[in-house]
């Protein structure tokens, strides 16, 4: 076995207890690593590999970083997903006895991220935990730097993924099996890293929280909350005392979208490039603090499905609305107010520092004012949030009390502490500030009694205070009056023992004084820590003050409307716009629809028209307006009656799934499948294109089938936009089925977009005339014209002939008088469609009479293309007598 040197082996023991971790061991004033954790470190962050003895035969690869530039270093590893294990020196070197004895204070992960750059301004950094009992699965978030913790419990696996999509958390932990099964699931499309942790609970999960807040939860969210607990108390090292709640969910207390819904809609991040600007987000952000602009986050991504609390909202945004005044208002006293929720978590911490305490202070002296305009805005939810807050004016009192108004950035070099408030304090800096003056007074006399206008007196850390002469003027000093302490090259140092002391006196009173200050702010900062609590919830009610106003704020300047909240479930929105596209074409103006969707006629709408012509958006729009109603938030619409959803579906767009070897056409069907198998009919589906990825005839079926499903079945408000003209029909047959396209302009060749929603159904789709527009090639396009003749000629050749093969059989089988008992127009679209499936059987069973082939075969030897119109019927009547 290799024999390492006692420094080594210590760093190995300690690396023992974080294998998973890249291990930051202090040695002096740099983070050293060795082994496989060097070789990582050089790599990722660009260091030089060296390498040092260490016992063993093979010098051992090393590199580091200085400890206090560490921040970025261990921040660029995290980014790059490794978790980095902080390792310090926990005793003084010079009481050591041998090696100085070193502990992990810290394991730092993507989700336990507490300061820096890698906490984005309005967003959460969660870290969510998964786990199962018994077929029962539960999820938890946790975000550590504002102590939020949330849990629930799903019936379903893939319900974990929604969850998942809803926190977008940094890191992921769990059981091993579920992890592996989660991670299946997502198709290597997961976007934080997934860790497996050992199974053992926190045991003292339950009394940290308290026996009737532990009593509310299963045994699945039990487990999940104590594997997380652990994890967190595990990497953190500390009490997490900021953690003071458990914030239980039902996923029915919300609207359900998944992944897939959520990217398509845009509502916090673009699909094309994942940025927040042209989001449903960023349109609706006009938050003023951090706490709201997470909190509107939140709402986006939850929306809820129960008229109470949304009413409530509606009628706050109503209120601030109407009053401009009352607004600005807000947005004056919330601009004043710092991100309580993470001054809190860094509070709890042990953290902050003495301009953290001042930052507290001073949003505390907003909430008195804020307070007051809601009081006074006539909105009785906002009344009602505030009626019964606490202010926490007692807790701004502590600190203003004690903390200077401009205090240092460390807590550990003084300066922190107000004059007055410590009596032993005041009397040691009063001694410090006499020694001092002592001292610059000493100057001025020396000078005088030796006659040496150079003479001065000066300090330094090794040798304290001091009187410099220079050599030229060594002879002016009186004999006896000075002790030499340090010579240099041109100049003596001298120290006298009233000077020596003075400078006793006076480094014990900075000593005492700054040893007192770091522990009186210890004092406050653990005061203050007693009242998480309170300061969470103030904290809350700001965030949601911010959101209101904000949502108000959007409405006023784009003209939106209040929505009213539907009983019957059904949808008329007059003059809507799509918020987001909307406010992106700025000076162009966008083009208003209407849409109507009655539960009892016309929940579902089929629309035709060429490509560019504003399908998607406007299937969208109507999928956003849903949203926002949700939230509480105004609506971009003359007026609109909207219909609590349960759930929201979306199909728009191609998408390969390459990783996980998926075509188009499959990753549109597993979406459908997913509509038909969890869509109420309290759902709104929306599909765009249904059925193009395939073969023309073989799409046209499916997507008729499922709009037969969806309107049969399910019973569920449906948009669906295709390119299937022929699907036009189906409003023949499906009662609650109504033809719209978008309206188009034609000038000789010159086609124009209207954007305009109109009921009928499209002719063409212009996908040519589109093509010519992205800018192809003239002869291209020529030849499209061309060739496009000809399939439109042939196709028509071949419609002739099914149809008259299919008249043909049909007369065969089926006697004039059944058909036209069977198939009159009254009789209902299943009977229609039943009739229509019997015939292609009998047509297709391989059993046809004499007769009919006698049909099939002067069919064949017909010539079709070049009969005229009247031969054509002629001959359809021939074949009708013959038969």
């Amino acid at each position: 076995m290799t024999k390492y040197t006692p420094m080594i082996q210590q760093y190995l023991s300690v690396k023992a207890e974080a294998k998973d971790a890249l291990l930051f061991f202090r040695l002096g004033d740099f983070y050293e690593m060795f082994f496989e954790d060097a070789i990582i470190a050089s790599r990722e962050l660009e260091l030089t590999l060296t390498g040092r003895e260490g016992g063993a035969e093979e010098r051992i690869p090393m590199c580091g970083v200085p400890y206090h530039s560490a921040d970025n270093y261990i921040s660029r590893l995290i980014d790059k997903g490794y978790k980095v294990a902080i390792c310090e020196q926990v005793e003084n070197p010079q009481e050591a006895k041998g090696i100085v004895r070193r502990e992990i204070v810290r394991i730092v992960t993507p989700g336990t991220v507490m300061e820096g750059k890698q906490l984005p301004e309005g967003t959460n950094n969660y870290v969510a935990c998964l786990a199962s009992v018994e077929g029962s699965f539960a999820f938890a978030a946790c975000d550590l730097s504002t102590g939020e913790l949330y849990v629930t419990e799903v019936e379903a696996e893939e319900s974990l993924l929604d969850e998942l999509s809803v926190y977008s958390p940094s890191e992921v932990i769990g059981e091993e099996a579920l992890l592996n099964r989660v991670r299946t699931a997502l198709q290597g499309q997961a976007k934080a890293p997934l860790y497996t942790v050992r199974e053992a609970e926190d045991p003292e999960a339950g009394s940290f929280f308290g026996e009737q807040e532990w009593g509310t939860l299963g045994q699945a969210e039990k487990k999940v909350v104590s594997v997380l607990m652990a994890y967190l108390s595990e990497t953190q090292k500390r009490a997490l005392a900021h953690i003071t709640s458990i914030r239980r969910y039902e996923t029915n207390q919300f609207m359900v979208m998944d992944p897939f819904t959520r990217r398509n809609l845009e509502l916090v991040e673009t699909v094309r490039e994942r940025s927040k600007k042209g989001s449903l987000l960023w349109l609706l952000d006009q938050t003023v603090t951090s706490m709201g602009a997470r909190m509107l986050r939140r709402w986006i991504e939850k929306p809820l499905i129960t008229r109470g609390p949304i009413e409530e909202r509606l009628e706050a945004v109503e209120c601030l609305h109407n009053q401009v005044i009352v607004r600005d208002d807000l947005r004056s006293a919330l601009k004043e107010v710092y991100d309580l929720e993470r001054l809190v978590g860094r509070i709890s911490y042990g953290n902050a520092n003495g301009r953290d305490l001042v930052a507290l202070q001073h949003s505390l002296r907003q909430v008195p004012a804020l307070r007051e305009v809601c009081v006074q805005s006539g909105s009785s939810t906002l009344h009602k949030l505030v009626e019964g807050m606490d202010d926490c004016q007692d807790i701004r009192a502590w600190i203003e009390e004690a903390i200077v108004d401009e205090p240092p950035v460390s807590v550990r070099d003084g300066g922190l502490i107000r004059d007055g408030y410590h009596e032993y304090l005041d009397q040691l800096r009063e001694a410090d500030r006499n020694g001092k003056q002592w001292i610059a007074e000493l100057e001025s006399r020396e000078r005088e009694k030796t006659g040496i206008k150079s003479l001065k007196v000066g300090y330094n850390k090794v040798f304290g205070y001091y009187i410099e002469v220079t050599r030229s003027n060594l002879h002016s000093i009186p004999e006896g009056t000075y002790e030499r302490k340090q010579t240099l090259a041109n100049a003596e140092r001298f120290i006298t023992p009233e000077l020596k002391e003075k400078e006793a006196l006076i480094l014990e009173a900075q000593e005492k004084i700054v040893v007192i200050e770091y522990d009186l702010f210890q004092q406050l900062r653990g005061r203050i820590a007693g009242q998480m609590d309170r300061l969470q919830k103030l904290a809350g009610i700001i965030a949601t003050i911010d959101v209101l106003q904000s949502l108000a704020t959007v409405g006023a300047e784009r003209r939106f409307c209040r929505p009213v909240l539907a009983e019957s479930g059904d949808m008329s929105i007059k003059a809507g716009r799509h918020p987001v596209v909307e406010a992106v074409l700025e000076e162009r103006a966008f083009v208003a629809n209407d849409t109507e969707l009655q539960m009892n006629e016309g929940r579902i709408m089929l629309i035709t028209g060429p490509n560019m012509a504003g399908k998607s958006t406007y299937m969208r729009q109507v999928a956003i307006l849903s949203i926002m109603a949700q939230i509480g938030s105004f609506v971009p619409a003359e007026s609109a009656v909207i219909p609590l959803v349960d759930r929201i579906f979306t199909r728009i767009g191609a998408a390969d799934d390459l990783i996980g070897g998926q075509s188009t056409f499959m990753v549109e069907m597993m979406d459908i499948q997913v509509m038909t198998e969890k869509a109420t009919d309290r759902s709104l589906v929306i599909i765009d294109e249904l059925g193009r990825g395939t073969s023309t005839g073989e799409g046209m079926a499916i997507a008729q089938a499922v709009i037969e499903y969806l309107h049969d079945q399910v019973g569920c408000k449906t948009l669906v936009s295709t390119h299937f003209h022929e699907l036009a029909h189906l409003d023949e047959s499906l009662p609650h089925l109504r033809n719209f396209c978008m309206a188009v302009k034609e000038s000789g060749q010159q086609v124009t977009f209207l954007r305009k929603l109109i009921p009928g159904a499209a002719s063409t789709s212009y996908g040519i005339y589109c093509a010519q527009i992205a800018g192809l090639p003239e002869s291209i396009i020529q030849r499209s014209y061309t060739l496009l003749n000809a399939f439109e000629a042939r196709a028509a050749v071949q419609h002739a002939e099914e149809e008259a093969a299919a008249a043909a059989v049909q007369l065969s089988f089926f006697p004039p008088e059944a058909s036209l008992s069977e198939a009159k127009p009254g009789a209902s679209g299943s009977k229609s469609r039943e009739l229509e499936a019997a015939r292609y059987n009998a047509a297709s069973d391989g059993k046809s009479s004499g007769k009919a082939e006698q049909v099939m075969e002067r069919l064949k030897n017909a010539d079709l293309i070049n009969m005229t119109p009247l031969q054509a019927m002629n001959f359809l009547y021939e074949l009708k007598n013959d038969c």
